[in-house]
């Protein structure tokens, strides 16, 4: 018996000539000639790729094209190497257009006093761009981005309490020298009757109702030479900008989260803590670490754009 050959449908593609059970039959499809032409030609672009920039790995080293070298300063040394991305950035960032203009814009700054700086629009704008990126990349990671901080921590550097002062002048300082906070603990100085004491007079200092008995016995350890709190705080509580000092009267906590209690029992147990252990924070020197027009640029942002002047 012969066997059976497939049928070729009307209008159908050639086949490979491989059949089975007598009509499955596998088609030759020619891949669209638009296709294949793409296709030869991510290979020659490929192949000139390869020969004009960096590619191929050979050992330590890698091919390096034949692209014209790159020439930009390192510090104070020009420095020359092969086509590449990194090195085009470098090249960009210190000769491009916008480098350029951020460097007139720079030596502005420098050369300008503060009240010039904040009176001046476009000088300004240029503070709250360059400023947003210097907070974010050196300050952010402690006092947030929006410098809102976290009690207990870092101050809040949005409301209008500094305890080093809030002038353009006491940042500069701030930030040029750093900051050390510091509060000895009374753990050895008062009793558990004493902490509670002060603490109530410290929260009545702030408004908040207390025994009158208790922190009028708390009044008389803080301003006494038992407790000594008034060298640091003075007799009425306002702080010292010199000492860095908080202001207890002003119901704007930094170390003591009263804000976030429900009870008085609460805000009074987060206020002896800090009397109880002290207080040791220290804000770092960026003296150095930035330059004197970048620490300049923060001082603006810090009090223009995020603190006082907003």
């Amino acid at each position: 018996m012969a066997e059976a050959k497939p049928n070729k449908p009307s209008g159908a593609v050639q086949t490979t000539g491989h059949a089975w059970d007598g009509d499955l039959q596998e088609f030759n499809n020619p891949l669209p000639r638009w296709w294949v032409w793409a296709f030869y030609a991510t290979v020659v672009f490929a192949v000139v790729y390869w020969i004009l920039y960096p590619a191929w790995p050979i050992g330590r080293s890698y091919t390096k094209g034949v692209m014209n070298n790159i020439t930009f300063k390192e510090g104070d040394k020009e420095v020359t190497m092969h086509w590449n991305t990194r090195a085009l950035l470098w090249r960009d960032m210190q000769t491009g257009p916008e480098a350029v203009k951020q460097r007139r814009y720079m030596d502005q700054v420098a050369n300008a006093d503060y009240q010039q700086i904040v009176s001046d629009p476009k000088m300004m704008g240029f503070v709250q761009s360059v400023g947003k990126v210097l907070f974010a990349d050196n300050c952010a990671a402690c006092h947030g981005s929006g410098g809102q901080g976290k009690i207990g921590l870092f101050p809040n550097l949005s409301d209008d309490a500094w305890l080093w002062g809030g002038s353009l002048e006491d940042i500069h300082a701030t930030i040029s020298q750093g900051r050390h906070g510091y509060m000895p603990s009374f753990r050895a100085t008062f009793s558990a009757a004493q902490v509670e004491q002060v603490s109530d007079y410290v929260l009545s200092l702030s408004g908040h109702q207390v025994d009158p008995a208790s922190a009028a016995a708390g009044k008389a350890m803080f301003n006494g030479q038992g407790g000594g709190c008034y060298y640091c705080h003075g007799e009425n509580g306002k702080g010292m900008k010199s000492q860095g000092s908080a202001n207890l009267t002003d119901s704007i906590w930094t170390i003591a989260d009263v804000p976030g209690q429900g009870t008085l029992t609460g805000k009074r147990d987060v206020v002896a803590q800090v009397i109880l252990n002290g207080v040791h924070r220290q804000m770092p020197n960026w003296n150095g670490r930035l330059s004197a027009t970048e620490i300049k640029l923060l001082t603006v942002y810090v009090h223009n754009v995020l603190g006082v002047g907003k």
